[in-house]
């Protein structure tokens, strides 16, 4: 079961990730003017549909853990693309990467951590 959890919320990430990373990329490529002609360059946006694959992605896979996980250390885990949009962001994106960032990184992480070691849940144990 323990192997069903990493499996799982590796690909939850993977979604969620997907999800923020193309949102970004869509709003680089349809610069917003709230007209027709906009609505129509979002709906041909290749991010978009990137976007809508994530975050449909990341609700079948939320679904199916919520089914076996314990919510707390599930609901922190699901925290974890925050940490990896940001390296993305860096690396990709050329975006600043503050101490602070990597102090809130760090505290996520940990705090994924400090929860599952405090389940019960034998699948939590790490």
């Amino acid at each position: 079961m323990r192997q069903f959890y990493i499996i799982g919320f590796l690909i939850l990430l993977g979604f969620d990730t997907l999800a923020q990373v193309s949102f970004k990329l869509a709003g680089a490529d349809t610069v917003p003017s709230l007209d027709t002609a906009w609505i129509l360059r979002v709906i041909g946006d290749k991010w978009t549909y990137g976007a809508v694959l994530g975050y449909m992605g990341a609700f079948i896979t939320w679904m199916t853990l919520l089914k076996h996980a314990p919510i707390g250390p599930a609901f922190a885990a699901t925290h974890l693309h925050v940490v990896t949009v940001a390296i993305i962001s860096y690396l990709y994106f050329g975006e600043r990467f503050s101490i602070m960032q990597i102090v809130g990184s760090f505290f996520i992480i940990a705090g994924i951590f400090v929860l599952a070691r405090g389940n019960n849940s034998e699948a939590y144990h790490v």
